[in-house]
């Protein structure tokens, strides 16, 4: 077994068109990436300047009395959290929403309502702030149907509200909207496995290789030639995917997050999914090893292009028209793990794109298993 690992192993990395676009080119395209964007706003210094965050205040119904409240609230938020528009139309307010213009529309009446367009930071933000005020009026409300007395007292310790956290650095998580490239470009380049998949395949196909011919009439159990195979290609994308992030994050000191574990494991996963849908490319048909690797292509490119390589903002227009195919792209489900890795440390969200990840390696294999379980040839 160690026998066929080892040589198994450098007849791979000779395989220098394959290593190049598993492993050089998504080199050489973050480098493109960061000269082009350069380097401002991109370092992890630890200082976070926090903008005011542009909303449009639509007055629906001023009547009640909690509608006037959260506008006085809204109106004690602004300049130091709010910068609100000059907008009174909700058409205008929608068509600015969607050109980005504006992060949300806040609509004032009994009760008080949010639209966002996306998610993000500032989105996440605006809704801290409306269930902030609900909480808040949720409990004067109740304070003052079951004990009014106290009433007064829970303003007055409402309006000596005193700073109860420590404000510490963001510890080089990176807010830059062009990172969002990199996360983008790292799956990308788990996705390029495919290539290493697909050629490896080929090498088992008598029909199409003479190493092909070579290894089907070799005393060795084919079990034992297909795991030997896996495992070699497993373990290169790995360590391609990780000469990748230290790239990253030593380099053009991009920051993907802190934890290491988490880190290793989305690593790992993408690697598996890369070298999965290239083995199961490979498999399925008797196509010529151009039409393969032409397929290959396009099973990294497009992917890559939803998930924001090309275009960065693509995932986020996916998310608010489709979002199903954010959910069944395995580019977007990892951009979407390094996302909250490095900005939202989401452990549910993250444990929902590892399921994925999972249920997608499973389904590929599978299909290269019935790709080749009945494969025979009459004569080699």
């Amino acid at each position: 077994m160690l026998h066929l690992f080892k040589y198994r192993f450098l007849q791979i990395i000779r395989d220098y068109s394959a290593m190049f676009w598993a492993l050089a080119f998504p080199i050489i395209l973050g480098t493109l990436f960061y000269l082009s964007f350069g380097h401002v706003g991109l370092e992890a210094t630890g200082d976070s300047a926090w903008d005011v965050i542009k909303v449009a205040v639509l007055r629906e119904d001023t009547s009640s009395e909690n509608a006037r409240a959260f506008e006085s609230y809204l109106a004690m938020m602004e300049e130091e959290m709010l910068d609100i528009q000059d907008i009174s139309k909700e058409t205008e307010a929608l068509d600015a929403l969607n050109e980005e213009e504006i992060a949300g529309i806040y609509y004032i009446r009994e009760e008080p309502s949010l639209t966002v367009a996306k998610n993000g930071l500032n989105e996440s933000i605006l809704t801290s702030l409306l269930e902030s005020y609900n909480q808040n009026a949720a409990m004067f409300r109740k304070i003052a149907m079951t004990h009014p007395e106290n009433l007064p007292n829970a303003v007055a310790a409402l309006e000596d509200y005193r700073q109860a956290t420590e404000e510490v650095s963001l510890a080089g998580k990176d807010l830059n909207p062009n990172v969002q490239y990199f996360f983008a470009l790292v799956a990308y380049a788990c996705l390029s496995g495919t290539f290493l998949g697909v050629k490896s395949s080929l090498d088992g196909q008598a029909n199409l290789t003479a190493l092909g011919a070579r290894r089907s009439i070799t005393p060795t159990h084919k079990l034992t030639l297909v795991l030997v195979d896996m495992g070699v290609l497993f373990v290169i994308h790995f360590f391609n995917i990780l000469i990748l992030c230290l790239y990253v994050t030593r380099v053009l000191e991009i920051s993907l997050g802190d934890d290491l574990g988490a880190l290793l494991l989305v690593d790992f996963m993408g690697s598996m999914i890369g070298v999965c849908m290239g083995i199961a490319i490979g498999c399925l048909t008797r196509m010529s090893l151009r039409m393969k690797m032409g397929i290959s292509v396009l099973f990294t490119l497009f992917p890559g292009f939803l998930a924001g390589l090309m275009f960065g903002n693509m995932k986020n227009i996916i998310e608010l028209r489709c979002p199903i195919i954010n959910r069944i792209n395995p580019a977007a489900v990892l951009s979407d793990a390094f996302y909250c890795l490095g900005i939202y440390n989401d452990t549910e969200r993250f444990t929902r794109c590892l399921l994925i990840l999972a249920l997608m390696c499973v389904c590929l294999l599978t299909v290269a298993f019935l790709g080749i379980r009945r494969e025979r040839y009459d004569s080699i």
